[in-house]
């Protein structure tokens, strides 16, 4: 199986994840907690003519009131803290938070210092970590069919609660 032949599995299996589980597009409200900018270009190239993650129903929204998943990047700055939370919040629920990148998994090579809080995990419940510095559009798109699946196991377990 070619690299091309997974990628299309991928997206199939995303696609119809999504549907299943949203009726509708999934909405992505990117966070830059304070990162070098590397991670933005792979999310920048997600919606390029290769990756297209438009025509998978994938939309990057500008608020994160019309956002179903938060998107982290970055160590989360001292600076950022309180508007990542409240981003977090302000984000309706079933939510989905992934961080993406080595320093919004564990606060990379900036740990934690009295500058940076460390990784997303720090300040905000964390459902997926996409590892990298920074990760390929491929591992973002894969961590993206994680988190979804994720999302499927939320609503069930809310479902037995109730």
């Amino acid at each position: 199986m070619t690299v091309e032949d997974e990628m299309e599995f991928m997206r199939a299996q995303l696609r119809d994840n999504i549907k299943k589980n949203f009726g509708r597009s999934l909405h992505i409200r990117e966070v830059d907690a304070g990162s070098c900018n590397g991670c933005e270009v792979e999310v920048a190239a997600l919606s390029n003519p290769v990756y297209d993650v438009e025509r998978l129903g994938i939309h990057i929204v500008a608020s994160p009131r019309h956002a179903d998943m938060l998107l982290v990047t970055g160590p989360v700055t001292r600076n950022m803290e309180l508007a990542l939370l409240k981003t977090y919040n302000a984000t309706p629920g079933p939510k989905l938070v992934a961080a993406m990148g080595s320093c919004a998994c564990s606060g990379g090579i900036f740990g934690e210092t009295y500058a940076s809080a460390g990784g997303a995990d720090k300040v905000i419940p964390v459902d997926v970590y996409i590892p990298g510095c920074p990760p390929r559009p491929q591992a973002v798109i894969f961590g993206l069919l994680v988190a979804v699946d994720r999302l499927t196991q939320k609503i069930k377990k809310q479902e037995v609660e109730a």
